[in-house]
């Protein structure tokens, strides 16, 4: 199996593990006192997973989507993970994960854009 391959299975397994996650912190901030770190982290994983679905669908079309997937996926791992270890243990990721995180999706979203102006990839 070849690496974009691999990467694009990884990519569609972490666009349904980030969906669904999603799913579970919307609805468990309704449940919350302040839902604000729960709707931010659901926020951000029900922006990203249906980008990842579609980066896994367009791997034949748009050059850089395994590269765009894997730094989406890692910038919701740090930013969401940062939200729910402070929330949970009152301690972070790292120093910065949170705004790493960020910084992480949006260069992932600009691999994205730089992407359509690259040649179609040869079949």
């Amino acid at each position: 199996m070849a690496v974009c391959e691999k990467i694009s299975r990884f990519t569609l397994f972490m666009a349904g593990i980030i969906g669904a996650t999603g799913i579970g912190l919307a609805a468990a901030a309704n449940h919350l006192e302040d839902p604000r770190t729960f709707s931010a982290a659901a926020t951000v994983c029900l922006a990203n997973a249906p980008a990842l679905l579609a980066l896994s669908a367009l791997r034949n079309t748009l050059r850089a989507a395994p590269l765009a997937a894997l730094v989406i996926t890692l910038g919701v791992v740090i930013f969401t993970g940062d939200l729910l270890l402070r929330h949970f243990y009152g301690m972070r990721l790292f120093p910065l994960a949170a705004p790493t995180g960020g910084i992480t999706l949006i260069i992932g979203w600009l691999i994205i854009a730089a992407s359509a102006l690259l040649p179609k990839p040869q079949a």
